[in-house]
């Protein structure tokens, strides 16, 4: 998948230095994979969850949300936000 943009991880991997590791190991299996489907997804990334029209990814043991938005039938990922996990229970990412 192409993942838009790289950036947003990387910023991320700053901002949370103890899921650095965790948020490099999400962008190398996003990138690498090949994915028709949700269901695919979902064999790969077992704590995705689908949001309305986004995807929602628990990193670094529930530590950090990726929020994104998939097009399988193009092969892109683009990255919504990188929130840590009290400020997406808020919400407010959804009004975005």
């Amino acid at each position: 998948m192409h993942v838009i943009t790289h950036r947003r991880i990387t910023e991320a991997m700053k901002r949370h230095m103890e899921c650095a590791t965790a948020l490099d190991q999400w962008y190398r299996v996003i990138k690498k994979a090949r994915l028709a489907d949700f269901a695919e997804l979902k064999n790969l990334f077992n704590s995705v969850d689908k949001v309305d029209d986004l995807y929602v990814f628990n990193v670094g043991g529930n530590k950090l949300r990726i929020i994104a938005a998939v097009h399988f039938n193009v092969g892109k990922v683009f990255i919504r936000r990188v929130l840590p996990q009290p400020e997406y229970d808020k919400g407010h990412w959804r009004a975005n």
